[in-house]
């Protein structure tokens, strides 16, 4: 089945239609068997991280074509939003009996992500969805029960939870475990396409790359006071996106697709980065941060790639990655996500009588990426296929946090900085309970620390 016609453009819009380190580094690297027990062959998956986004790649992975796919473990720290995703997928038609998830496998807590996995045998596959400070943790523990991983972007969110990731995947290979990573623009067919032109050359070399996230104001990053009464650490992990020990912020979760495109584009990884951005319009706002950022990344051949992020209502919107070469330029992606619309254009002017290449000369359409994306990675679990994604989705994280470091401090960072960094957000992450502390803490008036740059430059910030 053509995956465009199953998938929509986004997780969400999809169910609107249709351990600790140690653990993990003292695990045996014997491989683990992807035969599975039962006579149907079937894959089961677990769920941790029952927000919008993971509810969204359950939907995905049940509908994956090539053989039978089956939820039978959910897991969050929080029971509404549990019993919120079960709904959702349960009562979706499209699934059947394809969720088994009864109450005895619906778990709450910190400690739910173990049982979750617990549920599973080797072989089968958690989805990690939880805010990406959590990621190291569950990576971890999933290695020691030998599953195959789904884990959302961002991967990190500073150096050494950047370093952890990159060893765990190590360990991981070990165990021949198969391991996709949610930037699922590198399975967009248009991009992949174009991608490979630009680095045959078809564009000339390539001189510079502009991308863009702006749009209105984005709720779930726009944090407001805490109601009375409220737990401190429920509040941050309810809005996570607003705190940067939880997520990176708006620049790691939001900006991450469109440096990485930036970086596809350009086969590499650049080497530092310079920034500006500001607080324009929060008034009324206390989570941590900026409502613009303009991102300079540098290649080591000298390569700009240029990167803009804006949450400011009123403005001029545009979400597009942009490549130009000394022969020819091309739109990478456009409009969001899907459909990309990946095109070559003579000179540098992007209209429509200098197009000379578009997928869709090719293509009549395009595949949904976040479905493509879980067909890919079932099928190297069927066939036994080599696969891991992580060491990318872990540089493509440290890199968009080398530019949010960049804006926040006013100073010039660079890869090996970010990547060497002792600055951790959340070092105690392993000990987080709603009994106990947050990794942040508000000011007496309720309002989070923000980056103020050129007065903190001597580590990441503010806890």
């Amino acid at each position: 089945m053509d995956s465009s016609k199953r998938a929509p453009s986004s997780r969400r819009n999809f169910l609107k239609t249709t351990g600790t380190l140690a653990a993990a580094t003292g695990v045996a690297t014997t491989t683990v068997s992807h035969v599975h027990a039962g006579a149907d062959n079937t894959i089961q998956i677990a769920l941790v991280g029952a927000g919008g986004r993971g509810t969204g790649a359950a939907a995905n992975a049940l509908s994956v074509q090539n053989g039978p796919v089956k939820l039978v473990a959910i897991a969050d720290v929080f029971e509404d939003r549990l019993a919120s995703s079960y709904q959702n997928l349960n009562n979706n038609p499209s699934f059947g009996q394809q969720v088994e998830v009864t109450k005895d496998r619906q778990f709450v807590g910190f400690d739910a992500y173990k049982h979750a996995m617990d549920a599973l045998r080797p072989g089968d596959v958690v989805i990690l969805a939880t805010p990406p400070a959590f990621r190291w943790l569950h990576f971890s523990y999933a290695i020691e029960k030998g599953l195959n991983v789904f884990m959302e972007k961002p991967v990190t969110v500073d150096g050494p939870t950047s370093r952890r990731m990159f060893e765990l995947t190590e360990k991981a290979k070990e165990k021949d475990l198969k391991v996709g990573v949610g930037l699922m623009c590198r399975h967009c067919l248009a991009r992949k396409e174009l991608a490979s032109k630009i680095h045959d050359g078809d564009i000339g070399d390539v001189l510079a790359i502009r991308a863009y996230r702006m749009a209105g104001p984005t709720g779930s990053a726009a944090v407001g006071p805490a109601p009375a009464g409220t737990n401190e650490l429920e509040w941050q992990i309810r809005n996570f996106h607003g705190f940067l020990w939880a997520s990176g912020g708006a620049v790691s979760d939001f900006l991450i697709h469109n440096i990485d495109e930036g970086c596809w584009a350009k086969g590499d990884w650049p080497i530092k980065a310079q920034a500006i951005g500001g607080r324009h319009y929060r008034a009324d706002c206390v989570d941590q941060n900026f409502d613009s950022y303009s991102i300079e990344y540098t290649f080591a051949d000298g390569t700009k790639l240029f990167v803009d992020g804006r949450t400011v209502p009123g403005c001029h919107n545009d979400f597009a990655t942009y490549v130009h070469g000394t022969k020819h330029s091309a739109i990478f992606s456009t409009a969001g996500h899907v459909p990309a619309r990946s095109r070559i254009f003579k000179g540098q002017n992007f209209t429509k009588g200098e197009q000379i290449w578009a997928y869709s000369d090719v293509q009549p359409s395009e595949p949904n990426p976040y479905q493509v994306e879980w067909d890919d990675l079932i099928n190297a679990i069927r066939e036994n296929q080599p696969y891991n994604e992580v060491e990318r989705g872990v540089k493509a994280s440290l890199v968009t946090s080398m530019g949010r470091m960049a804006a926040h401090t006013g100073q010039v960072i660079t890869y090996d900085q970010i990547l060497h960094g002792e600055h951790e957000f959340a070092p105690e992450l392993a000990n987080l309970s709603f009994d106990g502390p947050a990794p942040v803490m508000a000011d007496d008036a309720g309002r989070y620390p923000i980056p103020q740059p050129g007065l903190d430059t001597d580590q990441e910030y503010y806890t």
